[in-house]
């Protein structure tokens, strides 16, 4: 019987993407299977109902293809800890699955609803896993994320997901926290920011109720998800009472989930004690979505809102909106409420029409226009910066011309030498030479955090 299941999953595991497998179908076991009538186990009633709407056909072919037919398959809710009880060897994490005639609390009436937890920070509906539009951009981080909330990764229980506003770090940081609970993993979830953390340190401080903090944080925690912990920078209190926090969670091996705009080496003002233990686990990273995942990511946002828009105008505000997943959103619904509310064909006119006022506060970023703002700051000629010149003067501001028109353009490597009149190698050292620097905190590291803020502004 657990061969033939294994056939199964093999079968099912070839048609399906690899996080959908793993998210919804690699949970499920085989509790009996008699005269074709053939049960299966699922953690909770939501997986059931996932299951039923989107996998039954999927689960129906793979039996037809190991000449099963005529089936019937019923989905039953059996925890994890049964399994084990049974002999079972489940991979669970650290967490016994909690039962199912446990009173909930509101919290756990989930998906569809917000969740209020401990701490009172509220999770977005829409931040699951099964939600994210998994790219090229993102694969590692997604599939980092979903490992940890299913106890997956060995070794660590550490995550520091890295990533710019608007990229989709809070989104898989609620994720985990939302497997966690509709799975029944833990109640014990804590979600804040960073400036959270710290605001209720220093309430509990002043209220003369630090003893109750530490106890929450450090023994009654069980998944503490931590956004901008960069804003931890030069708050010296807060970074000794976390990194004692996570100390007493490691021990325990509990889960911990960071995110943030800059990796734990680059956050100015952090002290050596917590930059070591956040730097302990699993660093990934979120780019910038590429133009095949902004259009699957414009198609998924416009199914969930119920927009019909056809596909050469998704097509279109892919092609011009390239910054982030927000600016995406805003594109989409900008195009979609003014074809509503004025009675407007959505067409690529009414588009463009929207899109104008989205960018037109902030010019285009190409490499041209980067290499017009280096040149300016740095006094330099552009006949000077794609020269062949080796003073200092000009190969510094032409190394960081290059490693900020890669930071900030879709351009591949290639194209932005021979902007440059460079190299492919020369272009990818010039990169490489610049991140050296930043990592030694020198003179380039402020003059990169200057230019950058010029460009993010548009002050092109």
């Amino acid at each position: 019987m657990e061969l033939l299941w294994e056939k199964v999953k093999y079968q099912i595991k070839k048609t399906l993407p690899d996080h959908s497998y793993r998210m919804w179908v690699d949970p499920v076991q085989l509790i009996s299977y008699n005269n074709n009538n053939i049960k299966l186990s699922s953690p909770n009633t939501y997986s059931i109902k996932r299951l039923k709407d989107n996998y039954l056909v999927i689960f129906e072919e793979a039996f037809l293809k190991l000449g099963i037919n005529d089936i019937s398959i019923e989905f039953k809710v059996i925890s994890k800890e049964k399994f084990c009880s049974k002999g079972k060897n489940t991979n669970i994490g650290a967490y016994p699955a909690v039962p199912l005639l446990v009173k909930r609390s509101k919290q756990l009436n989930l998906p569809g609803f917000k969740m209020k937890f401990n701490n009172g920070r509220m999770f977005n509906k829409g931040y699951t896993f099964d939600d994210f539009v998994v790219g090229n951009n993102s694969n590692f981080a997604y599939s980092a994320s979903l490992s940890l909330a299913q106890g997956n990764i060995k070794g660590s229980n550490i995550l520091y997901i890295l990533a710019k506003t608007g990229l989709g770090k809070s989104h898989l940081s609620q994720a985990v926290g939302h497997h966690i609970i509709t799975n029944s993993l833990s109640k014990r979830v804590y979600y804040a920011t960073a400036e959270e953390f710290t605001n209720e340190m220093i309430f509990s401080l002043k209220n003369k109720t630090i003893e109750r903090f530490k106890e929450k944080y450090r023994k009654k925690c069980d998944v503490l998800i931590l956004e901008n912990v960069h804003f931890l920078s030069g708050k010296e209190a807060t970074q000794n009472e976390l990194a004692i926090t996570l100390d007493y969670l490691l021990e325990a091996n509990k889960k911990v989930i960071f995110s943030g705009c800059e990796l734990p080496d680059e956050i100015p003002k952090l002290n050596d004690q917590l930059k070591s233990r956040l730097s302990l686990g699993l660093v990934t990273e979120i780019n910038a979505p590429d133009y095949a995942t902004r259009v699957r990511i414009l198609k998924r946002k416009s199914k969930v809102f119920g927009y019909d828009i056809p596909n050469q105008v998704t097509e279109y505000i892919a092609q011009e909106l390239c910054d982030d997943v927000r600016q995406l959103e805003s594109g989409l619904f900008g195009v979609a409420a003014k074809g509503h509310l004025m009675g407007y064909n959505i067409d690529i006119e009414l588009a463009k029409s929207v899109l104008a006022n989205i960018t037109k506060a902030k010019k285009r970023i190409t490499v041209e226009s980067i290499k017009k703002l280096i040149c300016k700051e740095f006094s330099i000629t552009e006949a000077d910066i794609i020269s062949a010149s080796r003073k200092r003067r000009i190969v510094k501001p032409r190394q960081m011309a290059i490693f900020l028109s890669r930071k900030y353009t879709d351009q591949p490597i290639k194209k932005i030498g021979n902007s440059y009149n460079k190299y492919h190698a020369t272009a990818i050292y010039a990169i490489n030479a610049v991140e050296r620097e930043l990592k030694q905190k020198s003179v380039i590291f402020e003059q990169i955090n200057y230019l950058s803020k010029k460009i993010e502004s548009g002050k092109l």
